[in-house]
């Protein structure tokens, strides 16, 4: 599903709540049978604007430290779903933009989860990069996952559901 609508109409807010990290005022969100809240943050991975990588870790540090997160991980075939394995031993301090956000991306193939909750997980990409992201949309969907994007760039996400968020 496409999360459409200006600045601050609050796509980024409803990504946040059914990641968890945000309480509702008012009714529930309710995701599985017989799943409790606790488990929210086993079912869905959320990349949001911000890189979250640590500046003085290399790529491969950075994925092995979610890796440790998440309770394990396969670093080497997230590395290599982005494009990163030549810069596996770089810092991400040293990283272009682009670079940094695939390395964000890249936790979306270390541990497998259901859910994937994307806030404008392409802005920074090149085409190539968005394309890659694309295909990883697509074989995610083709498993059976689910996928929430907050987007301006048609991420070739079928059917296509559009919520549109008015402010």
């Amino acid at each position: 599903m496409e999360l459409r609508g200006p600045n601050g109409a609050g796509k980024s807010t409803l990504l946040r709540v059914l990641s968890g990290l945000l309480e509702l005022e008012e009714g529930r969100i309710l995701f599985a049978p017989n799943k409790t809240d606790n488990a929210l943050n086993q079912l869905c991975h959320l990349i949001a604007h911000h890189d979250a990588a640590k500046p003085a870790l290399t790529c491969a540090e950075n994925l092995q430290f979610w890796a440790d997160y998440f309770g394990g991980g396969d670093v080497a075939r997230a590395l290599d779903g982005f494009q990163l394995s030549a810069l596996k031993n770089d810092r991400a301090e040293l990283l272009s933009q682009g670079q940094k956000r695939r390395l964000t991306l890249s936790r979306l193939l270390l541990v497998e989860r259901p859910l994937w909750l994307l806030d404008e997980p392409s802005v920074g990409l090149d085409a190539k990069s968005i394309q890659s992201l694309q295909n990883h949309i697509k074989v995610h969907l083709a498993k059976g996952g689910s996928v929430i994007a907050s987007t301006h760039v048609d991420l070739g996400l079928t059917p296509n559901h559009v919520l549109e968020l008015n402010s």
